[in-house]
């Protein structure tokens, strides 16, 4: 555990040092709930992480927050949040998943599948999925710290800044990004499925021209 927590402490230093030689502009509060929000959607639950780093961005415009501390604030805490789901994941969730119970062969096929895309296209995989999701895959330290916290100062720097600049106006882009996500995720699966029934038709009739 303590080679876990070593990150999140190398973070911790990071941002004390952050605070202590960059003057903070702006009322403290404004920013506790930033890194709570950012925290909160990292970790993966669905919260205001979008909206409150807009709202900041937006502010920091308007002379009544320091964009720098703006990003350094949500990236810090997006990181953190990230790194403790992906710790929370690995520590409990396969072991919730696998428990015997209801649904608990198609828990374990989706485990397996699970293993299979992680494996394969971790770095994706990482990004697409909620920080916990990793965790249970059993993704290794390096490979999901290193890709969380580039994630993570992606999408604090890029709303952020973009909110500064932008405005409203990057509201409508993120939910358009939004829109755009959701309909690929269901033409993927759409897809799986149709590959899927197609495959299985194949094959019972290859096992029925074999019976013949």
């Amino acid at each position: 555990m303590e080679r876990l927590l070593a990150p999140l402490k190398a973070l911790l230093i990071f941002g004390l040092a952050l605070h202590i030689h960059h003057h903070v502009h702006g009322p403290p509060f404004d920013y506790g709930a930033l890194a709570l929000a950012s925290a909160a959607s990292w970790l993966g639950l669905p919260g205001p992480g979008e909206p409150v780093l807009i709202a900041a961005g937006v502010l920091a415009a308007k002379h009544k927050l320091d964009i720098v501390s703006v990003v350094a604030v949500a990236w810090l805490a997006a990181t953190a949040g990230g790194a403790v789901g992906w710790v929370i994941g690995r520590a409990g969730g396969r072991t919730i998943l696998s428990r015997p119970g209801p649904l608990h062969t198609l828990r374990l096929n989706a485990l397996a599948r699970g293993d299979e895309v992680f494996a394969r296209a971790p770095v994706i995989a990482i990004i697409l999925t909620p920080s916990w999701i990793a965790g249970i895959h059993r993704v290794g330290t390096a490979t999901y710290m290193i890709t969380n916290a580039v994630t993570a100062v992606i999408w604090a720097g890029g709303i952020g800044i973009g909110a500064y600049f932008a405005g409203p106006v990057v509201i409508d882009a993120v939910q358009d990004i939004g829109v755009v996500a959701s309909a690929g995720l269901v033409l993927l699966v759409t897809a799986t499925i149709a590959v899927e029934i197609v495959r299985r038709r194949r094959k019972a009739r290859t096992a029925a021209a074999q019976d013949t």
